[in-house]
């Protein structure tokens, strides 16, 4: 294994700022409803702990799991549902909740499952959105954080099953 270094590019305070208007954001949007919070496991539980706490309506929270990465930082292409939601979709408004967007392959996957199930509306929050990544057309409705290059671990990203929980988001420099 090769050696690495970790430089925090996002600390604890700005991530708490940024968590507290997206859910500002998501109890505006969705006033007078229930969404469905769909925490994708499993870098989004931590961004999803907090954000849950910053929606100030009532909203129910499940889990997914997909497969794409393994224990590599390259994905594999391969998108497999490890484990499906738990409570119904179909004639819901879902509300996804994950930890990274790149390539947007896994999230185009996912939007598509979850309106072949019968969702009555899907939205994307995302804690980190690499547009310079996209291949496919993905979107998030809610993004805390657009600008942030390199590999990611911290606040439930990981490398390896490394690094979740770390309090900020940092790049993994010297990766070979």
């Amino acid at each position: 294994m090769s050696e690495y270094r970790l430089q925090e590019l996002v600390g604890p305070e700005e991530i708490a700022a940024r968590v507290a208007a997206l859910g500002e954001a998501i109890t505006r949007d969705y006033a007078g409803r229930e969404p469905t919070l769909l925490v994708v496991l499993g870098g989004a539980f931590v961004f999803a702990a907090d954000l849950c706490r910053a929606v100030a309506i009532d909203c129910r929270i499940d889990f997914t799991r997909l497969a794409s990465y393994g224990a590599s930082s390259e994905s594999s292409g391969e998108i497999r549902l490890v484990q499906p939601p738990m409570l119904p979709v179909a004639g819901r408004d879902i509300l996804i909740v994950e930890d990274i967007i790149d390539t947007g392959r896994t999230m185009r996957w996912l939007l598509d499952y979850l309106r072949r199930e019968g969702a009555t509306s899907t939205r994307l929050c995302v804690l980190i959105d690499k547009k310079e990544r996209r291949e496919v057309a993905v979107a998030p409705d809610y993004a805390g954080f657009t600008d942030l290059a390199g590999f990611l671990v911290g606040y439930g990203l990981d490398y390896a099953e490394k690094h979740r929980n770390l309090p900020g988001i940092c790049t993994v420099e010297g990766l070979g």
